[in-house]
């Protein structure tokens, strides 16, 4: 599948490899399983590596794995299942994780600005997506409650803050 990046689509290098098969030697993405059963020999791998992070687990699982990381794909298993979303803010806010975190699953267009501004750099899309589709949901609803990860001042309730009432 084709990975949406910064509103354009771009292949995906990671590739998905089950907990009984051999690595390849380029970037590979494992279960979240699989990543702590074998840890030190994936560890000392010279390729990028990635981990599938199921929806009901805890972020903190990953924070001594972190550096290791090139790649954290959360899951979205219904469209309406915010789980990853705060999966991606933890990450990014609370672990400093600064690699590519990628969405997954029933992922809608609709769903992008939020996902930009959780943290989310990728989102895996279904082959001949539009990506203009994609670029215009961005431009949908134009600011926000939460202010995002990136520190943005587009968040309601820091201009609301500055907004004098008289």
């Amino acid at each position: 599948m084709p990975l949406l990046e910064a509103g354009a689509l771009r292949p995906d290098e990671f590739r998905s490899v089950a907990d009984d098969e051999a690595l390849p030697d380029g970037p590979s993405l494992v279960s979240l399983e699989r990543l702590l059963r074998d840890a030190p020999a994936l560890a000392a791998r010279n390729a990028p590596l990635g981990v599938v992070l199921p929806s009901d687990a805890d972020p903190a699982v990953l924070e001594p794995l972190l550096d290791r990381l090139s790649l954290v794909a959360l899951r979205f298993p219904k469209a309406r299942d915010g789980r990853a979303f705060t999966q991606a803010r933890a990450l990014r806010e609370r672990h400093g994780f600064a690699g590519e975190i990628r969405a997954t699953g029933h992922v809608l267009p609709d769903q992008y600005a939020f996902l930009l501004r959780c943290g989310v750099t990728t989102v895996e899309v279904p082959d001949g997506t539009d990506a203009a589709v994609w670029a215009r949901a961005l431009q949908f609803i134009p600011i926000a409650y939460q202010a995002a990860v990136a520190g943005d001042g587009d968040a309601l309730g820091p201009l609301r803050r500055r907004v004098a009432v008289a």
